[in-house]
């Protein structure tokens, strides 16, 4: 298996992703189709979105996280966000590129100070009830990926 090939970017892109998402899966791939388990929020993590008019936010936790998890902060890839013993979360604006599906998050507030002021890009598709995201990014050890994330809709 590899990371998703996405489809045309969807119409009325700003407009669809507007609610609140709950996360089904997220997956990293390197260009070599091996697939990587991001050590930080593990295989499985747990995820909410919201996206309102111009504003988001986005919280994601290790699905095992326990009080033993060490409090250190792991290393952003590239075009991506720090997270913390196991958490990640921030929010902020965007804004839709509706030619190309592609969406700019600026990020007002996180979890992790470094993150603040950042501006990560993601690819955006709507398919029936479920977002799909994908994003370039690197994996801890620097390696180029992929990451899908496939999140549906919960409002």
């Amino acid at each position: 298996m590899s990371s998703p090939t996405l489809t045309s970017p969807t119409k009325n892109l700003a407009t669809a992703i507007r609610g609140v998402w709950w996360l089904l899966s997220r997956e990293d791939w390197t260009n070599d189709n091996i697939k990587k388990i991001d050590p930080t929020l593990g295989a499985e993590p747990i995820g909410i979105l919201t996206y309102a008019l111009t504003h988001f936010a986005a919280q994601f936790m290790k699905r095992d996280r326990s009080d033993d998890v060490a409090p250190q902060v792991y290393h952003s890839g590239k075009n991506n966000t720090s997270a913390t013993a196991g958490y990640d979360a921030y929010f902020g604006t965007y804004e839709v590129n509706e030619q190309t599906g592609q969406v700019a998050h600026v990020l007002i507030g996180s979890i992790t100070p470094s993150n603040i002021g950042m501006t990560v890009l993601r690819n955006l598709r709507i398919k029936k009830n479920k977002l799909i995201i994908q994003l370039e990014t690197t994996s801890t050890e620097g390696e180029p990926i992929i990451r899908t994330l496939v999140w549906k809709r919960i409002s």
